[in-house]
């Protein structure tokens, strides 16, 4: 641990109950204390009800070893998805699929455009890529299409989150396919991952693009939206060539048993995904427009999740910090942003909660303004 205003000081992901003990220590709560942690972006509704009788039916897998091909699982994602299974790769969790897009340029260069999960960088470092950081202004962190298409003429690959983590914002879909085309030309492959983009429309997936641009990689995560961060599943999807690609970076078996026989169930639950998009619709706005009514900056999500700031406070490394504070006096664990490149501790972000969570956020955010 460093000072408190240091990026080491910090958890390096939300969601870490260890790490949270030392941050409520620092921060004179006492233990035990019961918080409403929004430092994850976790569907609030929890695992599918049926999630527990299917992984006691499964057990018996653990007797022999998974189909190292996952066949089953990939047809799943693939008829989902429009597909083929060669175009699929299962993986456990985003993580390993940010790392094999990464093997796939070991000692080339890369751009990321951020801030963003700090994932990229690492995976990139992982493999010896270069990497050249594009920055998002501040507040509104809209995407500069132009200086993109400008530094992929000299990379060898582009990381794009979209929607972005921390921000929220999506990149629209006709600058996507434009950074594609100009991505054919010069050789440069556009990764591109999607962990949240199912609670985005459902028009936002950028699957059909697959057909036209073999330089599109496309990362997905199964975890958040299923509320099933300890799993680790996830899939990579692509041109089959690019797909078998990272297969061969891939460790033999790398996904569970368990984790693979539910992502076709999971897929399948259609009434979990109403459930989850009916509270999406109600909720999302409520917090936005709550946020902004208080006088908060945030710029526009399009995920579970908001970016915020109090622009009544000087800008600068740990501004935020004193927010963070006050948050976690009165229950609530935001989500620091010390170790986003850019945003050194300047800014929050929460999870979008379910409505008690919600109306709680805004509450204590509007006693931080009474004087």
């Amino acid at each position: 641990m460093t000072d408190a205003t240091g990026a080491a000081a910090w958890p390096r992901h939300g969601g870490q109950p260890d790490a949270f003990v030392e941050l409520a220590r620092r921060h004179g709560l006492a233990p035990g204390r019961p918080l409403c942690d929004l430092s994850a972006n976790i569907n609030p509704l929890g695992p599918p009800p049926w999630l527990e009788a299917q992984l006691r039916a499964t057990l018996p897998a653990l007797a022999r070893y998974p189909d190292p091909d996952y066949r089953q699982a990939r047809q799943a994602i693939a008829a989902r998805e429009g597909l083929a299974p060669a175009q699929v790769l299962l993986t456990n969790g985003g993580a390993e699929a940010i790392f094999l897009a990464a093997a796939l340029h070991a000692g080339q260069r890369g751009v990321i455009v951020e801030p963003t999960f700090g994932e990229y960088a690492r995976a990139c470092r992982h493999y010896g890529v270069g990497i050249e950081r594009l920055r998002l202004p501040e507040p509104d962190f809209f995407f500069d299409l132009q200086a993109a298409a400008a530094a992929m003429r000299h990379a060898d690959l582009l990381w794009l989150c979209r929607p972005n983590n921390p921000s929220g914002t999506l990149v629209p879909r006709t600058q996507v396919e434009a950074l594609l085309r100009g991505g054919l030309t010069h050789g440069c492959r556009l990764v591109v991952d999607e962990a949240f983009v199912d609670f985005s429309a459902d028009d936002e997936r950028l699957t059909p693009l697959l057909a036209d641009y073999p330089n599109l990689l496309l990362l997905r995560s199964l975890t958040k939206y299923y509320a099933l961060p300890g799993l680790r599943l996830g899939y990579l999807l692509g041109s089959a060539d690019s797909v078998a690609c990272a297969a061969e970076c891939q460790l033999p078996w790398s996904v569970n048993a368990l984790a693979a026989d539910l992502v076709a169930p999971l897929l399948e639950d259609h009434h979990y995904q109403r459930q989850t998009r009916a509270w999406l619709d109600a909720e999302r706005p409520r917090l936005q427009s709550g946020v902004a009514s208080l006088g908060f900056e945030a710029p526009v999500t399009e995920a579970n999740f908001l970016l915020l700031r109090d622009p009544h406070v000087a800008a600068g490394p740990g501004s935020a910090d004193p927010l963070f504070a006050h948050l976690l006096a009165h229950g609530l664990l935001a989500r620091h942003t010390h170790n986003f490149a850019g945003l050194d501790g300047g800014w929050l972000r929460v999870a979008l909660g379910e409505r008690d969570a919600n109306r709680q956020l805004l509450e204590v955010l509007a006693a931080w303004r009474q004087p």
